[in-house]
């Protein structure tokens, strides 16, 4: 995890300056600006401009929907943008003239609109979408009922027609998302199994991307078909080759060193990721880098003083799962055998969605964040929009859809996004204004110069905010232009409405915020909750159990660390909950690769449920954890633990007799366990008393 910055003010302006690396797939910057500016030039050469400029904004204003994924949950996003689009679109067309129903239209879009967070980012585009279509559509042009249903069928087609882009090649390349997505796992596996020992803290990193692939094929927007199958086989696979990799990572001081298998497997698998990826064409190296393995696998054993040695074990079940993956990889690929070879895997029970109206239902309350975030979003975004009425504001409707994209549901985003929006907004206002003064007044020149700023915009969404706000506001601008309204007179109240709606959204924020700072300990006491569980699965669960509760814990340290991220960037986060959020994500980390490799343990070895010593261990260091973790949320110390450590200190004879070949191993494992636990309890108990002290 990041370093915690000396100043939360530092991490609020650091967005301005930070640039990360573009994640962009040149197929969708170029299908996103040609959905964006064909109808645009149907419209210049047709002399309908108007209704062209509707459906460019249609295509505009969808186009952060269009993510890499699988097919059916891109139409799903996609079209459910277009249609609350084309709602949000007509609301505003035919309430215009009426503000007390246009303010009611506002609160209710803005209310439901926010509380789509609820269902994730990707969702909450919806929401973000229908807010900034109802208050645009108020500046089109629309006097009677007719006009307002065609320019509300141009703004849907526009969303329609991106959607059309985004997934005309799905007949085509039905698996591409998915093998893109399984391809890139077996790459950073690659990249893991070369840096094992050397940093083996660095062990969990792939957790974001497992559960994105399991997301992806096992969701419930999984594409259908036999080849899902060898999917499904690959991706657990990855999952054991994984736990593998992070037990030879964490072998103690004594294990004989290992570096030659390692690299060996690296290689192996780049080698399956190209083949997933290129099907036939790289068959032939992926399979002699499957011997060089097996050939250095032998050359390691030969060095083992005994053969029942822990390291060797996990070499040997690493070169097994290696194997299979390569037997499977070729049907995985682009032309694979279609032939299933087992049911369509089954999304564990950690992972399924919910129902919607159940989620929608558990978040109307007031202690929900995102009940308190739509509350504020539909207050503050009719507020914007009654006061850009009651002002004498040019181009007023720049403030209610600047509160709808700045208002966020932490503080952290609000602010870097408030500060991001005015910043781009001056650069996009200036540079626009410049090249319309300097570039000859030609609609096609102004139509390529769109084109190449709605590609930045898309481009640099991932990147820069600022940036692309400054795009952005360009292709808004030329937009307009379009219908004759020049950009130089209006400058400077574009940048009025900017500031004002940013100023009324960080205003709002202010007065009634969601602080981090409460809902740390709850997330990080549900992550040693998964922990828990997920020990208790190993001690007495079966393979589907484990798997099931190693992706709640997986789900539930990807929360933990946003959650921490975002306290970290809030001001006047008190140094003793930061530091105790710090230790807790630290040893939690420990505790998993500790858990992960007993997982892998008994993958090779069975249950170990049969030995009462360490079952009975296992057992009560889950139940000291589940304390913990209930301590934890209550804000208390942790009640007397059992006695897991004198229960550690008698095993070693007992685990002498019951598994003579894994002893050493196990009793370290079981040392570690214990060490952490009772960390673990420390640091509540010292921040506990800390906190009581200073009450």
């Amino acid at each position: 995890m990041k370093k915690r910055p000396d100043s939360p003010h530092a991490t609020g302006l650091r967005p301005l300056l930070a640039f990360k690396r573009a994640q962009v797939p040149w197929p969708i910057l170029l299908r996103n600006t040609a959905a964006v500016v064909l109808p645009l030039a149907w419209g210049i050469g047709s002399g309908r401009m108007l209704l062209g400029i509707a459906v460019s904004i249609g295509a505009l204003v969808t186009m952060y929907s269009d993510q890499p994924g699988p097919y059916r949950e891109r139409l799903t996003q996609l079209l459910a943008v277009a249609a609350g689009g084309g709602l949000a679109t007509f609301l505003g067309l035919t309430l215009n003239h009426h503000l007390p129903a246009l303010l009611l239209a506002a609160l209710v879009v803005g209310f439901f609109g926010a509380l789509l967070v609820t269902f994730g980012d990707a969702i909450a585009r919806v929401g973000m979408t229908a807010m900034i279509l109802l208050v645009v559509a108020t500046a089109l042009p629309a006097p009677t009922l007719a006009s307002a249903v065609h320019l509300t069928v141009a703004v849907t087609a526009g969303g329609l027609l991106l959607t059309l882009f985004s997934i005309a090649a799905w007949p085509l390349q039905r698996h591409g998302p998915e093998r893109a997505a399984l391809a890139s796992v077996y790459r950073e596996l690659a990249a893991m199994a070369r840096r094992t020992g050397a940093e083996a803290s660095d062990a969990l990193e792939l957790t974001e991307g497992m559960t994105q692939l399991q997301h992806t094929v096992l969701g419930p927007h999984r594409a259908r078909g036999a080849v899902m199958d060898y999917f499904s086989v690959m991706l657990e696979l990855a999952e054991r080759i994984r736990l593998e990799l992070i037990a030879l990572g964490t072998q103690g001081a004594g294990a004989p060193p290992c570096p030659l298998v390692p690299q060996e497997a690296a290689t192996v698998l780049d080698a399956i990721a190209t083949v997933i990826l290129t099907a036939n064409d790289a068959q032939q190296s992926m399979h002699a880098a499957l011997q060089a393995l097996l050939d250095a696998e032998r050359r390691y054993g030969g060095q083992q003083p005994t053969p029942a040695s822990a390291a060797w074990r996990h070499v040997q079940a690493l070169s097994g799962q290696l194997a299979a993956a390569v037997r499977n990889a070729s049907r995985a690929a682009a032309y694979g055998a279609q032939r299933a070879v087992r049911e369509d895997g089954q999304l564990p029970r950690a992972l399924r969605p919910q129902s919607s109206l159940a989620l929608l239902a558990a978040s109307l309350t007031p202690g929900s964040a995102s009940f308190r975030h739509a509350i504020r979003t539909a207050v503050c975004f009719a507020a914007a929009l009654w006061l850009s009425r009651l002002l004498p504001l040019q181009h007023g409707y720049w403030m209610p859809m600047t509160v709808a994209i700045v208002l966020r549901a932490d503080y952290a985003a609000t602010l870097s996004y408030g500060l991001l929006r005015m910043a781009g907004t001056v650069l996009g206002l200036l540079l626009t204004t410049a090249l319309v003064l300097v570039l000859p007044a030609s609609a096609w020149v102004h139509l390529a110069v769109l084109a190449v700023l709605c590609a930045g915009f898309r481009y640099l969404g991932d990147v820069n905010y600022g940036a692309a706000v400054a795009c952005l506001t360009g292709t808004v601008v030329l937009l307009l232009a379009f219908v004759g309204e020049r950009p130089e007179p209006t400058v400077i109240a574009r940048l009025v409405d900017t500031v004002l709606g940013c100023t009324l959204a960080l205003t709002v924020y202010a007065l009634w915020p969601t602080w981090e700072k409460v809902r740390a300990r709850p997330m990080l006491a549900q992550l040693l909750q998964a922990y828990a569980a997920y020990l208790l699965s190993i001690t007495t669960g079966d393979a589907p159990q484990r798997q099931e509760m190693r992706q709640a814990a997986r789900v539930a340290r990807i929360n933990a660390e946003a959650s921490v991220q975002r306290l970290f960037a809030e001001p006047a986060t008190p140094a003793a909950l930061a530091e105790l959020a710090q230790s807790l994500l630290t040893n939690g980390n420990r505790l998993a690769r500790v858990l992960m490799t007993l997982e892998a343990l008994i993958e090779q070895h069975g249950r170990l449920g049969d030995d009462a010593a360490a079952r009975s261990l296992l057992l009560q260091a889950a139940d000291a954890l589940q304390d913990t973790a209930t301590a934890l949320r209550a804000g208390r110390a942790p009640e007397q633990l059992p006695s897991i450590r004198a229960l550690q200190r008698h095993l070693a004879g007992a685990l002498e007799r019951g598994h003579p070949g894994t002893a050493a191993e196990l009793g370290e494992l079981c040392d570690r366990l214990v060490d952490t636990i009772d960390t673990l309890a420390h640091i509540i108990a010292r921040a506990t008393a800390l906190s009581a002290r200073a009450a």
